[in-house]
């Protein structure tokens, strides 16, 4: 039986590899399944959109029985996609509500949290509810709810962007902030999001080295329009580190409270988010299928205790995706 720190070293050499493969849209690692039963055993999973049989592959589509001395598992957890899509207005508005940037339809307002510096109280969700996927700038105006579900600036404005950390997409941005390469033509999912036609240069929390987080933080108008609570949750008490097995839930815009559980962590994941660009993703978590369209921004937090785990981001109708809490709050600079 492969030890964690074989794993380890498998992923980090061949990732690129199976990750060039047609169908595969993430490698992690994980327990091996076998039939329909998980058994202790580690390996390298390598996630599909779809898993096909053997003999409907061509011989460079094969993903490998073992990768040097470690076992690989073929898991399928659909397409892939950054969750967000076109539910009612909330003063003070909690966790768990619709929110976005006045030019996307709508996600999901994760919770607040407080600038490390100042203590000032502010709203976390995605890069791509918040700051429209890079396109925005420091400023815009936060709409709650989010215009698909009848928001507009006039009525609904909540917050103003304050910062977020920049995805690279593998293009050369304005902003100069584009480090880590992307697998170009990898994943397959659709992202249906309204945004800006223009790039611009932004107010930008730490630059990522590789893409950890699709995250984003916005300071309230007023600081009586926020709840610290998560509806159906509570408030939030502390972070944990999210392993395999663990039981987890989350609160959204679309599918409300929802449990799941975590089947694979230190994924490399690609994420498309439309009009071409797809972005790589490195140690994230996948659960089963907990979220929609329009959860995106959820946090995620342990079943049994009031700890944060991670913040939703994209997911498939077989899988759920979400960044390490530690790794959002470090590039945002706030904790809770």
């Amino acid at each position: 039986m492969a030890e964690l720190s074989e794993i380890r070293a498998a992923k980090a050499a061949h990732t690129a590899v199976l990750m060039a493969r047609p169908n595969v849209v993430g490698v992690g690692i994980g327990h091996r399944i076998k039939g329909t039963e998980q058994t202790d055993e580690l390996c390298l999973s390598v996630l599909v959109a779809d898993k096909i049989a053997v003999e409907g592959l061509a011989t460079e589509a094969l993903v490998p029985a073992t990768v040097g001395n470690v076992p690989t598992d073929v898991v399928q957890i659909g397409t892939v996609r950054a969750n967000q899509v076109p539910t009612g207005k909330f003063r003070p508005a909690p966790g768990g509500v619709s929110i976005g940037h006045y030019q996307i339809s709508a996600g999901t307002l994760g919770c607040i949290v407080r600038d490390r510096a100042t203590g000032v109280r502010l709203i976390l969700s995605n890069n791509h509810v918040l700051a429209n996927s890079n396109d925005a700038q420091a400023g815009d105006p936060i709409i709650q709810p989010g215009g698909a579900d009848g928001g507009t600036v006039a009525n609904d404005h909540i917050a103003n962007l304050e910062r977020f950390c920049i995805i690279d997409f593998g293009e050369t941005s304005g902003s100069g902030c584009g480090i880590a390469s992307t697998y170009a033509n990898i994943g397959n999912a659709f992202a249906n999001f309204l945004g800006s036609s223009h790039r611009v240069s932004v107010f930008q929390a730490n630059p990522q080295a590789v893409n950890l987080v699709d995250a984003a933080v916005a300071r309230p108008l007023n600081d009586s329009d926020v709840l610290d609570e998560i509806l159906n949750i509570g408030e939030i008490t502390g972070i944990t580190e999210g392993v395999l097995g663990m039981q987890v839930r989350k609160s959204g815009r679309t599918t409300g409270y929802t449990t799941g559980v975590i089947t694979t962590v230190e994924a490399t994941v690609s994420v498309n988010y439309g009009s071409g660009r797809v972005a790589t993703f490195e140690n994230q978590l996948i659960a089963g299928p907990m979220s929609e369209g329009g959860d995106s921004g959820s946090l995620v937090v342990a079943l049994d205790t009031q700890e944060a785990v991670g913040l939703l981001f994209a997911g498939s109708t077989q899988s759920t995706i979400f960044s390490p809490i530690q790794a959002v709050l470090d590039c945002l600079d706030v904790e809770f």
